[in-house]
């Protein structure tokens, strides 16, 4: 029963994730890009069939299948690290990654691609597009980093 709390967290972020995808998909033109209050984000959508940063990007069917499959597999893998993991804080971050991993995968078995629709660009300089569930997994990547880091400096 413990665990629920945890899973609560995850259902929440993904609902969201989920959420702000179908308003950039209902407000947002595809590749057409709208500033915002924030100088260095701007609202673009496109739609990312690879992993981050575009990476294996347009491979066909079968490389789209193959991500599939070890996304969910990786997604199963950090649902039984929750569930094992003693420590709340790792709990936490895990949530966090796991949340925004099943936003992507909701999302590529849906159109068999990720939307993304957050581009963080400094001046002129494009740096990616991205969307929630993709915050959420660097979220929980650097709590992570950051719970080993203050556990080694003890």
């Amino acid at each position: 029963m413990y665990n629920y709390r945890f899973i609560l967290i995850i259902f929440l972020l993904v609902c969201f994730d989920i959420f702000t995808k179908v308003i950039a998909n209902n407000s947002l033109l595809f590749g057409q890009s709208v500033d915002t209050v924030f100088p260095f984000i701007e609202l673009l959508l496109i739609f990312n069939s690879g992993i981050a940063f575009g990476i294996f990007d347009n491979k066909g069917e079968l490389a789209s299948n193959l991500l599939l499959i070890v996304t969910i597999l990786i997604t199963l893998y950090l649902l039984w690290m929750i569930i094992y993991e003693t420590k709340d804080r790792n709990k936490l971050a895990l949530s966090f990654i796991t949340g925004g991993a099943i936003g992507n995968v909701l999302d590529r078995i849906n159109d068999g691609s990720v939307t993304d629709f957050l581009h963080l660009k400094i001046y002129n300089y494009s740096l990616f597009v991205f969307n929630l569930a993709d915050a959420f997994i660097t979220i929980g990547a650097i709590l992570i980093i950051y719970f080993e880091f203050k556990d080694y400096l003890k």
